[in-house]
């Protein structure tokens, strides 16, 4: 069944991405009327986060923001399909990078990097990094249940030279490379709520009380990494710019969740100036009601160990 599904779509997929860009924004346009006025997949959910992380901004001003999301969100839909054939050249071409030398300047050093960032504009297309960043470059996904999807879309991520690891075993492979001293900067999305079961520390984003991810800075400071936040801007439609702001060269020397603030500040910032590129369709809010739920299964978790 599952080489079935494979053998009915993916030809279809691979047809599509060897379309010119003008003409997946056509289809992106049907997608987004069938989407946001007929469908209006997770549209609630949209509109509830921006209720939640703009309470200061009007309705009109909300709803601006959230057509403007779905518009962006098939675009980003149609670019992920792209990306099965695009080419050095022209994927270099949409997606520039506006200071590579941060981090080659870092890797020159024989420093080794975090390089933390959120669900963003276009992050499918930092599949391109190895393209301007010196040294290897590992990357980080989720397995799927059908294998040849998988085995595809796998090679499809690496095909410009990022490593992959398994999710699940992101923390061994970085421990291998430790131990036998091989440089690497470690692509990290941070952004989407952890699980209540595995969050170690709480934070305001956007002025609510979350549970935030603290995995990043917990394996910088292990494996002594740089700390460096990606952002991509969107410059006109189908175009954008990547720039790599520096959060901490010496991560042993922040004390408590400090890197973990700095990250989430930038991101708030970086969100505010073009908010409709922010993936609002994640409910990253989920957990703001549910601190005293978590203390209560910190304590009952403790009493267990005892």
């Amino acid at each position: 069944m599952h080489f079935l599904v494979f053998a009915l779509t993916y030809p279809l997929i691979w047809l599509l991405s060897k379309l010119p860009m003008r003409f997946l924004y056509v289809i992106s346009d049907g997608f987004f009327f069938l989407n946001y006025y007929v469908f209006k997949y997770r549209k609630k959910v949209v509109l509830d986060n921006l209720n939640l992380a703009f309470p200061e901004k009007s309705n009109e001003e909300k709803n601006a923001i959230a057509k403007g999301f779905f518009k962006h969100f098939t675009d980003l839909f149609m670019e992920s399909i792209k990306a099965f054939s695009i080419s050095e050249k022209e994927v270099l071409k949409h997606y520039k990078y506006k200071n590579p030398e941060v981090i080659n300047n870092l890797v020159k050093e024989g420093k080794s990097i975090a390089l933390v960032g959120a669900h963003q504009a276009n992050w499918e297309w930092s599949f391109s990094l190895p393209l301007v960043l010196q040294g290897n470059i590992y990357g980080a996904y989720t397995k799927l249940g059908n294998k040849y999807f998988e085995k595809t879309l796998r090679s499809s991520r690496e095909k410009f030279g990022i490593l992959g690891f398994k999710t699940s075993e992101t923390v061994k492979g970085m421990q291998k490379n430790f131990n036998k001293k091989i440089q690497g900067s470690y692509i990290l999305l941070s952004d989407q709520s952890p699980q209540l079961t595995k969050t170690h520390y709480w934070n305001t984003f956007f002025g609510i009380n979350v549970p935030i991810h603290t995995g990043a800075e917990m394996l910088a400071k292990k494996f002594d990494l740089v700390v460096v936040n990606y952002v991509a801007k969107k410059v006109k439609r189908g175009y954008y710019e990547t720039e790599f702001q520096l959060i901490t060269e010496e991560p042993k020397l922040h004390e408590g969740y400090e890197i973990t603030d700095k990250y989430l500040a930038l991101t708030e910032k970086n969100i505010n100036k073009q908010p409709e590129l922010y993936l609002w369709s994640h409910k990253r809010f989920k957990h703001r009601d549910k601190i005293e739920e978590w203390k209560e299964m910190r304590v009952a978790k403790q009493k267990t160990k005892k």
